[in-house]
């Protein structure tokens, strides 16, 4: 939104996003989630309160960015801007090292989400008799493990046994190698898919955002205004928009979505969070926005949904290391091939 308003790459987007996170930690232990807090369990409450911290946060500091950084140099050459942008990011990277906990890397407590456990979605379903055979030794299994712990109160030590002793001990051996030998041969051909439910409600809370930004901009007042300033600064102006409202509103939109989306990574994603934080997420933004195409909502959603693809599949071919390499490639295939991005399209402009 900032590009389609202002034409300005924001470089300290990631860093926004950085505050956000710091913005939720903070408050997870001020309910009582901090190093010496005493909370046993988050709720959902606990969860929309840390969303509402880390989009003030970010908001915030997304409208104190654009009036005190850009706002000045709007009418200066756009070279201007690009070089405030990259040095507002540097400073709030290296700047937080020196207020915000001296840069040491922090987490939020896995306990603040009351939605750690999996979804198991059996695709094709295990051999069920194997898996009754296995269940019937149980009850043996637990009768051999307890005769031996029996005979083990009359023995020496568990390493030096008895004749009895070892023949129950191989007994018990015996039974939990059958009964783990029927339960991975019923697994054999089954197909078990296991979603975090975390993540399924980071997917559902994005389709909602994109669904809710996509009416802002395309059905509101302030939406149309917003278009009408993206095409013709001076023409906007001349028919009565106030161009420095609708720029900062599009500044704190922008931060706000970016103090949500830092909730949900850190939250249920368990990222370290520091001041250089924001960094890669920033440029992965970048190339999901380039991606799906620039100034299209759905197209960033899309493009971000690729990225989040493209990256899980190279891990799981071995290749962890170059997960985060995988952006730049994409990046450099779509400008190559589709400068346009896959649901936006190439603009001529008459000169």
């Amino acid at each position: 939104m900032v590009y389609g308003v202002l034409k300005l790459i924001n470089f300290a987007h990631g860093e926004v996003f950085m505050l956000g996170s710091y913005g939720a930690l903070f408050t997870a232990w001020a309910l009582g989630f901090g190093p010496n807090g005493n909370a046993a369990q988050g709720s959902l409450l606990t969860l929309v309160l840390m969303l509402l911290g880390a989009m003030a946060v970010s908001g915030s500091m997304g409208l104190v960015i654009e009036r005190f950084a850009y706002r000045p140099i709007r009418n200066h050459p756009r070279i201007a801007s690009l070089i405030t942008a990259i040095g507002l990011s540097l400073l709030l990277q290296y700047g937080g090292q020196v207020f915000i906990l001296e840069g040491k890397k922090q987490s939020i407590p896995e306990k603040v989400s009351p939605y750690q456990s999996n979804i198991d979605i059996n695709i094709v379903k295990p051999n069920e008799k194997l898996l009754e055979e296995a269940k019937a030794l149980q009850p043996k299994l637990d009768a051999a493990t307890t005769a031996f712990k029996e005979k083990l109160k009359t023995e020496k030590s568990e390493f030096d046994l008895s004749p009895q002793g070892e023949l129950l001990r191989d007994e018990v051996d015996k039974l939990t190698k059958e009964q783990r030998k029927l339960q991975d041969d019923s697994k054999k051909g089954s197909v078990l898919v296991q979603i975090a439910q975390g993540k399924l409600i980071m997917l559902a809370f994005t389709l909602v955002l994109m669904a809710g930004l996509t009416y802002l901009v395309m059905k509101t007042k302030m939406g149309r205004a917003m278009r009408a300033v993206s095409q013709d600064f001076n023409a906007a102006s001349l028919m009565g928009i106030n161009i420095n409202t609708v720029i900062s509103f599009t500044f704190f939109l922008g931060s706000v979505l970016a103090g949500a989306g830092a909730m949900m990574y850190s939250t249920f994603q368990s990222a370290p969070i520091d001041t250089f934080s924001g960094m890669a997420p920033g440029v992965k933004a970048f190339v999901a926005a380039v991606l799906g195409g620039i100034g299209n909502i759905p197209g960033a959603v899309l493009g971000g949904i690729i990225m989040g693809i493209a990256e899980n599949l190279v891990s799981w071919a071995g290749y962890s290391n170059y997960r985060d390499a995988i952006a730049f490639v994409i990046l450099i295939s779509v400008l190559l091939f589709r400068p346009g991005g896959i649901l936006g399209s190439n603009k001529v402009e008459k000169v």
